[in-house]
């Protein structure tokens, strides 16, 4: 098998795997629930994934992947808008492309899962705060409440997109609502919603 397929193939299991251990927790999902959630035998998707284990540590691994790649992309722009709404546009290309990875990195919040869960993902969790310029140990600040309360109203309006299948049409909207979140104000962002569409 080409090794770009088999990646193809691994990051579909993976998000599907996310997907289960957000709704199900890792306890309770089965290897044959996420073999039959992605068309595969069990056996098959052994051969991908040794152990329910082993796939569990590879979605964490994916988790905190992307969260490299974020810091990676971002790394060397200066704080401000411009680097706000480039995190922005890239996190929220991340969490388009991973629906099942944004459900489970808000499956403690939603959850109220123990601190266990909220250890996994921790990971994640810092990079995109660092991403965006605050420090997860420090004390809660209005920056950090914005940049919070930005990170999930993408991660629901992202799982809502994939729901009602319009990830395409919402995107702008996504990330016009999560800049608005972080106090950016954009051009019209004071006119009635009627006006704005006239204008």
């Amino acid at each position: 098998m080409a090794r770009p397929f088999r990646d193809q193939i691994e990051d579909s299991i993976l998000d599907r795997a996310a997907a289960l251990f957000a709704r199900r927790g890792y306890a309770k999902t089965s290897v044959q629930e996420v073999a039959d959630a992605v068309g595969l035998s069990k056996a098959g998707l052994l051969h991908h994934f040794p152990s329910k284990e082993a796939l569990h540590q590879a979605v964490l691994g994916q988790a905190e992947a992307l969260g490299r790649r974020v810091l990676d992309q971002v790394g060397d722009l200066p704080h401000g808008p411009a680097r706000d709404r480039h995190v922005l546009e890239f996190l929220l290309d991340l969490a388009l492309a991973h629906p099942g990875l944004v459900a489970l990195l808000l499956a403690p919040l939603t959850q109220g899962e123990q601190e266990a869960a909220i250890a996994e993902v921790d990971a994640a969790g810092a990079a995109a705060l660092e991403a965006f310029g605050v420090d997860p140990a420090a004390p809660p600040s209005e920056r950090a409440i914005r940049v919070v309360g930005s990170l999930t109203a993408l991660a629901v309006l992202t799982l809502a997109a994939h729901a009602q299948d319009q990830t395409t049409a919402w995107r702008p909207f996504i990330v016009a609502t999560c800049f608005d979140a972080l106090g950016h104000r954009r051009p019209g962002a004071d006119l009635p919603v009627t006006d704005q569409v006239e204008a």
